[in-house]
């Protein structure tokens, strides 16, 4: 038979009733230290979070160096699809490279004596035509990029045919080492080089029905060219009979030569407007210190002479807080707030992939300061990794436009 368990004594009860008081004071005070530790931990939270996007650019070079994207009708078919299903919306295919046209080209043909590139693999084709059609199809916009800018080999058909349209050094070297290819630099002072250059632009313009033009850092000069007679004897004329300074440092030396390249970019802007005036002039230049310092390519007055309506800037850096602190100059910040800026990240070079991790930390960067969006180089180093970029943009959204409103470095960004 069971016992029944006797009644508590006074004594009992008593310990009973602290124990009691105890255990309450305890849960109290853990409740308190969770609220303490859920509020000093969210508002971290919240910052961490992306801002909904609206508007962005999605962008990613084309190119045909260490890539094969536009040397096949199917791969190039299949890469745009790719591109559009993982919610990107532009591409920046070159158009310009080595001294060959990658499309056909009649003013081509008749400075170079060629149609377009010989690679064998672009033969009876026109690749840009291709990529518009097809690109319009899966809602990408196309922007054909002038990748080589004012370079070219040394031993390219456009060379071999024109070597007065040189510029070069005050010992007369004229060859810079270029990868692969010993470079050259075509004049950008002089008058039959503009005329190629604007005819190729405007020929595009006309002929694709395509969304901008995209002018490269190449459409520049190293410092130390310039010594050219042609350009010496300009020089002269517009500078009482003196010649260049032997500094190519020389601040009046630097500002002349910058001032040349603005008037011909002057006229690849007009070569654009009078033909199809809601064409974008879009640029992806170095920041404008080194970019000025070292190719006299004065971007910043060209900005603010209306020359350019977009910038996708080159930040291909390694170190986040590098990367970070570009993206944070005030001159950066400046030309934000008057047109839509995108920076340019680094996806990789061949066969050495930008780890992921680097990817998503700098896009991120790149939203929470209100830039207009990003741009990849280049396709191929996108790599086997859909499932990071789709949760990168895991949605459609228009690319912001000057016209449509821009708003400085608040637009894309949901406040």
């Amino acid at each position: 038979m069971r016992r029944s368990n006797p009644l508590p004594t006074n004594s009992q009860k008593d310990g009973l009733l602290v124990k009691g008081k105890r255990r309450a004071w305890f849960m109290a005070l853990f409740s308190l230290c969770m609220a303490i530790v859920l509020l000093l931990h969210l508002p971290l939270q919240v910052a961490s979070q992306p801002h909904p996007v609206e508007t962005e650019v999605r962008g990613v070079w084309l190119t045909n160096v260490d890539s094969d994207v536009l040397f096949s009708r199917d791969r190039l078919s299949k890469a745009l699809q790719r591109l559009a299903k993982l919610n990107f919306n532009t591409v920046y295919p070159t158009v310009w490279n080595r001294g060959y046209t990658l499309y056909p080209s009649s003013v081509a043909e008749r400075t170079i004596g060629r149609l377009l590139d010989p690679n064998p693999k672009l033969k009876g084709r026109d690749v840009l035509a291709e990529i518009v059609q097809q690109s319009h199809q899966q809602g990408l916009s196309v922007i054909p990029w002038f990748e080589f800018g004012l370079k070219a080999p040394a031993n390219s058909d456009l060379i071999r045919r024109h070597p007065d349209w040189i510029t070069y050094r005050r010992n007369s070297r004229r060859i810079s080492k270029g990868n692969k290819y010993n470079q050259v630099w075509l004049n950008p002072f002089h008058p039959m080089v503009q005329r190629f250059i604007v005819n190729l632009v405007a020929e595009i313009v006309l002929k694709y029905d395509i969304d901008g033009i995209q002018i490269d850092d190449h459409f520049s000069l190293p410092i130390d060219l310039g010594y050219d007679t042609f350009t010496t004897r300009l020089y002269q004329r517009e500078n009482g009979g003196k010649k260049p300074p032997a500094n190519p440092r020389h601040p009046q030396w630097m500002r002349w030569r910058a001032n040349k390249i603005t008037q011909l970019m002057t006229q690849i802007y007009q070569a654009v407007k009078t033909r199809r005036p809601d064409c974008l002039v879009t640029l992806a230049p170095n920041a404008h210190e080194y970019a000025y310092n070292t190719s006299l390519q004065d971007w910043r007055t060209w900005e603010k002479k209306g020359l350019v309506e977009e910038v996708v800037l080159q930040v291909y850096r390694d170190d986040l807080k590098t990367f970070v602190k570009e993206i944070e100059h005030p001159e950066i910040k400046a030309v934000s707030s008057r047109i839509p800026v995108s920076i340019g990240i680094l996806a990789g070079l061949k066969k050495r992939p930008t780890p992921m991790k680097r990817i998503e930390q700098q896009v991120q960067a790149v939203r929470n300061r209100g830039f207009a969006g990003v741009s990849f180089f280049f396709y191929e180093s996108l790599g086997d990794r859909d499932s990071a970029f789709q949760s990168m943009f895991p949605n459609t959204v228009a690319r912001p436009h000057i016209s449509h409103g821009w708003a400085g470095t608040t637009q894309g960004v949901k406040q």
